[in-house]
């Protein structure tokens, strides 16, 4: 796809709820810096029963979208076709809208995870530890294939979740145990902790930080820091948070959606930074 500054194309991210989205923040900053004057990128609320609907409308002046909650798993029966890395998981985040109209659905969180793994060093582990078993758990397993050659622990609060982990590990092809949330404190001392549950929930954990921790990648991005990447920071660990994982992962939307590469990593990570610090 050759793409030209004077090309007024349309992206948006789609969810619900979506208010909170940093999306057009980060897409808005890439389009500034890669010159895209007539680009345009926003957010539209819509739910499961809604996007079909949204897809059906869509005009040739589409370049692509972003997908959120609940919309990751529901868009797949939609699109033309997946991805191998969407397929693994299946959960879609990202969709590119091609000049005929063909709809590709992709998953950009799992090589995001990976990409922002790799800017702080991390390239190899020999074990880790998950807590948490949502649909972001899976992705992490998912990354994790790619990068630990070891057991990954997963803690979890109960005997079904503690199933489906054991189900996606079989699948990615990652050696999962499952352990007890009660005893997640445990978890804090594997060379990489990916923390991917709500606000508040490891708030509690912060006080079991190791006195030397390794790495921490926390998905979460607001509030941020949360109390646990705060002490494993205060402690001398390594932090990797949600705004790495949401910028990395857009990177490659953006790439995707314009064939621009590479995105402008900087400028769209200096954008989050600002937009969260006017929260």
């Amino acid at each position: 796809m050759t793409v030209r500054a004077t090309d007024a194309r349309r992206a948006a991210v789609l969810g619900s709820p979506i208010a909170h989205s940093l999306s057009p923040v980060l897409h808005r900053a890439a389009y500034r810096e890669l010159g895209l004057g007539a680009w345009t990128y926003d957010r539209f609320e819509v739910d499961e029963e809604s996007l079909a609907g949204f897809l059906g409308g869509l005009g040739p002046e589409w370049a692509g979208l972003s997908l959120t909650m609940p919309l990751k798993r529901a868009v797949i029966p939609l699109l033309d076709e997946i991805s191998g890395t969407a397929a693994s998981v299946e959960a879609v985040n990202t969709v590119v809208v091609a000049e005929d109209g063909r709809r590709t659905g992709d998953n950009t969180d799992i090589p995001g995870m990976v990409a922002a793994l790799r800017e702080r060093g991390i390239e190899q582990v020999d074990s880790a530890a998950v807590l948490g078993a949502g649909a972001t758990a899976s992705s992490a397993l998912a990354a994790l294939a790619r990068i630990c050659t070891g057991e990954v622990v997963a803690y979890v609060r109960s005997a079904e979740r503690a199933a489906e982990m054991r189900r996606w590990g079989e699948r990615l092809g990652v050696d999962v145990r499952t352990a007890d949330w009660t005893d997640a404190a445990e978890a804090l001392r594997a060379p990489l902790v990916v923390a991917t549950t709500p606000a508040g929930t490891t708030d509690a954990l912060a006080v079991a930080v190791p006195e030397r921790p390794a790495t921490l990648f926390d998905v979460l991005y607001d509030p941020w820091p949360t109390r646990l990447a705060a002490r494993w920071s205060a402690s001398g660990g390594a932090v990797v948070g949600g705004l790495d994982l949401l910028v990395h992962q857009a990177v490659l939307q953006v790439e995707q959606m314009t064939g621009c590469r590479p995105a402008p990593l900087d400028a769209m990570r200096r954008a989050g930074e600002r937009a969260l610090a006017a929260r």
